[in-house]
């Protein structure tokens, strides 16, 4: 499928840190068998290689950190030598650098959207 014209401006490839986050998430799931799913997995894989993301992942990716805000509170959230499940998930998605990116892409995506 291919993305309406009028996104041409915005870019879709995930920065650095974000990528950055993937990686360390995909490390700790690997080290401690725990934390995302089968999505949260190939989201990591698709950040972590800067892959050119679709307005849809960008519009998942904000509902995820919208609904997962709540593992942020959880014990050991943000522990590197016992990370929390959701601590591990919330890295596949970018962490907290991938949150911002997703909500300014969105935020484009929506101007973009009422522009005329």
């Amino acid at each position: 499928m291919s993305r309406p014209k009028k996104y041409d401006h915005i870019d879709f490839h995930p920065p650095k840190k974000v990528a950055d986050a993937a990686e360390k998430g995909l490390h700790l799931r690997g080290e401690f068998d725990r934390g995302g799913t089968d999505i949260g997995v190939a989201r990591a894989r698709d950040l972590k290689n800067r892959e050119n993301l679709s307005p849809d992942t960008i519009g998942r990716m904000v509902n995820y950190f919208a609904r997962h805000e709540v593992d942020k509170d959880a014990d050991d959230f943000g522990n590197e030598n016992d990370p929390s499940a959701g601590y591990i998930a919330w890295l596949l998605w970018g962490g907290d650098d991938g949150r911002s990116w997703a909500e300014d892409i969105k935020s484009k995506m929506d101007k973009a959207d009422n522009a005329d």
